[in-house]
């Protein structure tokens, strides 16, 4: 489980928590999903990319969502928290 989340809050940025799933497909790829962010479905050849790809989605559809003044219950960021750094060689 990876945790990530950028909201555009009235000209501002917020930073907030999602929840993503990530899963290797036998295709070899990588799929993101997320219970926080209905919707949210990412597919990348690495990780990272899968999360960039994700970011980028998961931004989209909150900016959709604050468009309808609808939003997403997410978890606000901590002064410490962990986050699993992804590294490739």
């Amino acid at each position: 489980m990876i945790e990530l989340q950028t909201a555009i809050v009235t000209g501002r940025v917020m930073e907030q928590i999602a929840k993503l799933n990530i899963a290797k497909l036998p295709e070899g790829v990588y799929l993101a999903t997320s219970e926080d962010i209905p919707g949210l479905v990412a597919q990348g050849r690495t990780v990272t990319e899968t999360l960039e790809i994700a970011r980028d989605v998961a931004k989209k559809l909150l900016e959709s969502k604050a468009e309808r003044e609808d939003t997403f219950k997410l978890l606000d960021i901590e002064e410490t928290f962990e986050f699993p750094l992804v590294v490739g060689i």
